[in-house]
């Protein structure tokens, strides 16, 4: 977890993502992202110099009517001293057999993100934060230029104005091959994901098409990423981001 904990602890001091005070709820899927970022988050509390408070909060979708087993994730914050709160909830059913969504993801993660907010809010927690990776990031980023058209990106911090609330991202200097590397080394207990869609997203399809442009041309990811943080999108140069001056 050594790497692990130095990039959230760059993230945290160039976002400025955690003060004094802070109460965080982090959602926790049972994937091996949230649940390092658990782990990491957990074990910063006792060096970086910052008082905060951790509440690990998961949404279990019940895909096919089916409650999840939490048990292991609720063993593991008991052993962190990290409050755990499930709440069962209808997205399964809704997305896959009311809707019956060709393209389920967007309608998913809407609804995931308002129940978290909701959830985030109801146990006195003003920052949420969530698991997205380095690669998280790029892919987002190349998804939103060829699917929509659009320059941009999460933040690594932003601000939810109607329920008060900041959303924090501290694993995004973290590549996804450390972060799986750390859940296997702490002997995480990964769960792996029982939705239908799962592997067949468009997220799936950018992730392999960034794997052949790394392997085509070495680089290419980190020069993406690079880009993004050159360019301040979205907030990734960070709180003290000057541009540089073009020279004529």
């Amino acid at each position: 977890m050594q790497k692990i904990l130095g990039y959230m602890r760059k993230a945290i001091q160039e976002f400025d993502l955690i003060q004094d005070g802070d109460r965080i709820a982090v959602g926790v899927s049972g994937g091996k992202d949230s649940l390092v970022l658990l782990q990491g988050l957990a074990m910063l509390r006792r060096f970086i110099g910052i008082d905060y408070e951790l509440v690990a909060i998961t949404l279990d979708p019940q895909f096919g009517g089916e409650p999840g087993d939490f048990s292991e994730i609720a063993a593991m914050c008991k052993d962190l001293g990290v409050p755990y709160v499930v709440l069962p909830t209808d997205i399964g059913k809704i997305v896959f057999e009311i809707r019956q969504e060709a393209s389920p993801c967007s309608l998913c993660a809407r609804m995931r993100r308002g129940a978290l907010h909701d959830a985030a809010v109801a146990n006195g927690c003003n920052k949420i934060a969530l698991g997205h990776h380095f690669n998280d990031a790029v892919e987002t980023f190349v998804m939103n230029l060829f699917i929509e058209g659009r320059i941009g990106c999460f933040s690594p911090k932003s601000y939810l104005s109607r329920k008060k609330i900041t959303l924090i991202r501290p694993l995004v200097f973290a590549p996804e091959r450390e972060v799986r590397r750390a859940a296997v080394k702490t002997q995480l207990a990964v769960q792996k994901s029982k939705c239908p869609a799962d592997g067949y997203t468009m997220r799936q399809k950018t992730k392999e098409f960034l794997a052949q442009m790394e392997h085509e041309s070495k680089g290419f990811t980190d020069r993406l990423f690079g880009a993004m943080r050159r360019s301040n999108i979205d907030g990734w140069g960070g709180v003290n981001w000057v541009p540089r001056e073009r020279e004529d």
